[in-house]
C-alpha cells in the first residue's frame, strides 16, 4: 500500500477543506490596495499619485483613470531601463533579484522582465494552491509518491550586472522548495544543461532510472522530449518506460491543438491539467476536472483588468489604442475575448501581457487563453483571432483524421489579390487543395466577418503542409529551443518571406 502517498493525499485534501476562498472580486480589490500601499513611495508610485488613489472613493476607477496602458517597450523606456541599470525603488521597492528573459512569440530581442522576491513567493504559493487542487482530480494515492518531470529552460542562470537572468521556468525551477527536490526530475545537474538537444538526450539516456508520474511543460517541447525517449529506447509508447505516468500539466499555451499528436505517444489516456505561467507571473491554473478552463489567481500578487478585444481598439502592429476601455473583474462577461492587463508585485503596472482570454465562468473567475494580440489577422477585414483559427483546424483534424499540432499564416498578395497562406504542420499526406477548401468553409462558418471578407477583398486560401519539426527548427534558429518559446501563429509579409525561404532551405 502507498502509505506515504496516502498521507500526502490526505494532507492535501485536509488543506483544501480548511482553506476558504475569498470571493474573486473582493480578493482583487485587496490585491490592488496592497500593491498600491507597497509601491506608493517608488518613483512610479509618486509620479502617478498612488497615495491619492488610495484615498479616493473608488481605488479601482482612480487607478485605471490615472495610469496609462504600458506594453514592454513603454514600460522599459519610461521605467524599467533604470531598473536594468541597478537603481532602487523605481516601479517596486528595492531591486529585483532576477530578470526573466523572454523573446515570446513576436520578437528576436529578449525582454528583461523584473522578478521580485515577492513574485517568487507568489509563484511558489500558487504552485502549492495548484498541488492542493489535485485533490479534485481523483488521483490514486500512489501518484503522490511518483516523480515529476519539469521540462523548462535551463536553471543555470546568467549573472549580469549583479542580477541573475533566465527564463521564468528556469528561475522557478531554481527556487523549488527543498522538500520537493526529491520528486523533481530531471534533477539539478541535468536541468542546468543550457543546450536543449543535449539536455533532452541526457534525459532520454537516464529515463529508465526514473518513475515519472507527472509531466510539466509547454506541449510542443514535451512532445519532442517524449519522442526522443521513445526513439532512444526503441519503444512503442512512453508508458513502456514510465508505466505510472498519469498527469500532464500543460503551460503557457492551449493544449487542444496538440491533443491528437500527444495522445499517439501514450498507451492510455492521462489527466491533462492546464496552467498559465507567464514571464510576468503565475496567472491561472485548472482547478477542477469538469472543465479545461483555468481559474485566475485573484488573491496572490496580480491585479487583473480586461480590454474588450475589438478591431477598433487594436492598432495595425497589435498594440492597443490609448482610448480603449478597460473593465475590472466585476464587469466582465462570458464568451467575450479580452486583452489581459496586469499589475504585479514585480512592478508591472497596467501592463499588456500580450495575451487574449475569454471567461467561461465569471463567478469562478475561470478563463481560457484565446490568442495573442499581435496574432489578430485583420487584413481586408477578416478579423480572425487565434481561437477561431484553432477551432477551424480542429475541424480539419476530425474531417481528414490527421494531426495538426503547429501552424502559421500570413495575408499575402499573389497577382495583386489577397490570400491567406497557411502552413500546416502535419505528418499526414493530404491533398492541400482539399485542405484549403475545407479550412475556408470552416472559417466562413465560424466567423461572419471572415465570410464577408471572402466575398470582397480576400481572394482565397492557400495551404502548404510541412513536417511539424520545421516549426521547432525555425524557433531554434530565431530564438532558442525549449523553455517558454512558442511559435508565431500570424506573420507580417516580411517575416513570412523569411519563413518561406527557411522552409525552402530546410527541405
Amino acid at each position: 500500500m502507498a502509505i506515504l502517498g496516502t498521507i500526502i493525499k490526505g494532507a492535501i485534501e485536509l488543506r483544501g477543506s480548511l482553506v476558504s476562498e475569498t470571493p474573486a472580486v473582493e480578493a482583487q480589490e485587496k490585491v490592488l490596495r496592497k500593491l498600491l500601499e507597497k509601491a506608493k513611495d517608488t518613483a512610479f508610485g509618486k509620479y502617478y499619485g498612488f497615495r491619492q488613489i488610495l484615498d479616493s472613493e473608488s481605488i479601482t476607477k482612480s487607478f485605471s483613470d490615472a495610469i496609462p496602458y504600458h506594453d514592454y517597450n513603454k514600460m522599459t523606456a519610461d521605467w524599467w531601463s533604470r531598473v536594468h541599470d541597478g537603481l532602487d525603488d523605481i516601479t517596486w521597492p528595492g531591486k529585483p533579484s532576477y530578470f526573466a528573459m523572454s523573446s515570446g512569440t513576436t520578437g528576436k530581442t529578449s525582454k528583461r522582465i523584473p522578478v521580485s522576491d515577492e513574485m517568487i513567493d507568489a509563484i511558489r504559493t500558487t504552485g502549492i494552491q495548484q498541488v492542493s487542487a489535485l485533490s479534485n482530480f481523483d488521483l490514486p494515492a500512489d501518484f503522490f509518491e511518483k516523480e515529476i518531470m519539469m521540462l523548462g529552460s535551463s536553471t543555470d542562470l546568467t549573472e549580469r550586472g549583479g542580477f541573475l537572468e533566465g527564463e521564468i521556468s528556469g528561475i522557478s525551477a531554481s527556487n523549488i522548495p527543498f522538500w520537493f527536490q526529491g520528486y523533481y526530475k530531471p534533477g539539478e545537474e541535468i536541468a542546468k544543461i543550457d543546450d536543449w538537444d543535449e539536455r533532452v538526450q541526457t534525459i532520454a539516456e537516464r529515463a529508465k532510472d526514473w518513475d515519472i508520474g507527472a509531466l510539466s511543460g509547454i506541449p510542443s517541447w514535451i512532445e519532442l522530449m517524449l519522442k526522443k525517449v521513445i526513439e532512444y529506447h526503441n519503444l512503442n509508447n512512453i508508458h513502456e518506460i514510465w508505466p505510472n505516468l498519469q498527469v500532464y500539466t500543460s503551460g503557457g499555451v492551449a493544449f487542444k491543438p496538440y491533443e491528437k499528436s500527444f495522445n499517439l505517444l501514450l498507451d492510455h489516456p492521462i489527466t491533462v491539467i492546464d496552467t498559465y505561467l507567464a514571464s510576468e507571473g503565475f496567472v491561472a491554473f485548472q482547478q477542477r476536472p469538469e472543465t479545461h478552463a483555468m481559474k485566475l489567481v485573484t488573491d496572490n500578487g496580480i491585479y487583473f483588468e480586461f480590454i474588450p478585444f475589438k478591431p477598433e481598439y487594436i492598432n495595425e502592429d497589435g498594440s492597443i489604442t490609448r482610448d480603449a476601455p478597460c473593465l475590472d473583474l466585476s464587469e466582465v462577461e462570458t464568451n467575450t475575448d479580452y486583452v489581459l492587463v496586469i499589475s504585479t508585485v514585480s512592478g508591472a503596472w497596467r501592463y499588456l501581457i500580450g495575451d487574449t482570454i475569454a471567461f467561461t465562468d465569471v463567478d469562478r473567475a475561470e478563463i481560457i487563453i484565446t490568442g495573442r494580440t499581435k496574432f489578430f489577422l485583420n487584413v481586408v477585414g477578416s478579423q480572425l483571432s487565434v481561437n477561431k483559427m484553432e477551432t477551424a483546424l480542429r475541424e480539419l483534424e476530425e474531417q481528414f483524421d490527421i494531426e495538426i499540432p503547429e501552424f502559421t499564416l500570413a495575408a499575402v498578395k499573389y497577382d495583386n489579390e489577397f490570400y491567406h497562406h497557411w502552413y500546416l504542420g502535419t505528418e499526414s499526406a493530404v491533398n492541400t487543395e482539399e485542405l484549403a477548401n475545407a479550412l475556408d468553409e470552416a472559417l466562413k462558418s465560424a466567423n461572419k466577418n471572415y465570410k464577408v471578407a471572402r466575398s470582397k477583398a480576400l481572394k482565397g486560401v492557400k495551404v502548404t503542409t510541412i513536417a511539424p519539426d520545421v516549426f521547432y527548427e525555425w524557433n531554434a534558429k530565431n530564438k532558442k529551443k525549449g523553455g517558454q518559446v512558442k511559435m508565431a501563429r500570424v506573420m507580417n509579409e516580411e517575416k513570412f518571406s523569411e519563413w518561406q525561404r527557411f522552409v525552402s532551405d530546410f527541405n
